[in-house]
């Protein structure tokens, strides 16, 4: 069981215009051991450079990433599949990964990918993920993405961070909807990874355990 602990891996998606190691940054102000007793995690970079100002420069240093472009509608989409195919071979030569966390775009693109795989468009061969962790995440909108990757509800354990004051608040709300028997976790603050409160970290904690105990089953 020791040995099974060790490969369970969660892939971590950063936001737009972010890094890796800056979600690496955002997550840390939660406790440790719910991560680090149970899995590993794995922070890459967005495949595409940052094509325009970051929200964080002067808060964090760069380089910053996207994993892809889209419009101000988030209706339209730029490099979207070159992003799915890259990702898909990262998680193919770096995996099996036991799940995916993502804030925001990072959020978005990993939910999609949860959705094609139920329906078997990408990662045919990988194991099915156990769980998913969206903080500020939305569904894409191009009608021809939706009927696929949210044809169905996704059935992976997930649990979804909702920001009361959160521009994505309601897109939010939305995503959780796509999946089989979501945990949504609100909290006061805006589009960000919120610290957590003793009964937030404790429904947390409860979901992350009721996952690591599926994964032995």
């Amino acid at each position: 069981m020791e040995g099974q602990n060790q490969n369970m891996k969660i892939l971590c998606l950063h936001g737009f215009r972010t890094s890796g190691k800056f979600l690496q940054k955002q997550i840390s102000k939660w406790d440790p051991s719910l991560f680090l007793h149970h899995f590993q995690m794995d922070f890459p970079d967005g495949l595409f450079s940052a094509g325009g100002k970051s929200d964080i420069e002067g808060i964090f240093p760069p380089p910053y990433f996207e994993w892809f472009q889209f419009n101000k509608e988030f209706t339209e989409y730029t490099n979207l599949e070159e992003c799915i195919s890259h990702l898909c071979q990262y998680i193919t030569h770096n995996g099996p990964f036991h799940g995916l966390l993502g804030f925001s775009q990072g959020a978005t693109l990993g939910a999609l990918l949860l959705g094609y795989k139920a329906q078997g468009k990408v990662l045919k061969e990988h194991p099915p993920f156990k769980m998913f962790v969206s903080i500020s995440g939305s569904k894409f909108r191009e009608p021809s993405i939706c009927e696929v990757a949210y044809k169905d509800k996704i059935n992976v354990k997930s649990v979804h961070f909702i920001g009361a004051k959160d521009w994505l608040k309601l897109p939010s709300e939305d995503l959780a909807t796509a999946f089989h028997d979501p945990l949504i976790i609100r909290h006061p603050q805006g589009h960000t990874v919120p610290r957590l409160g003793r009964y937030l970290n404790a429904r947390f904690c409860f979901a992350f355990s009721y996952a690591v105990l599926d994964s032995y089953f």
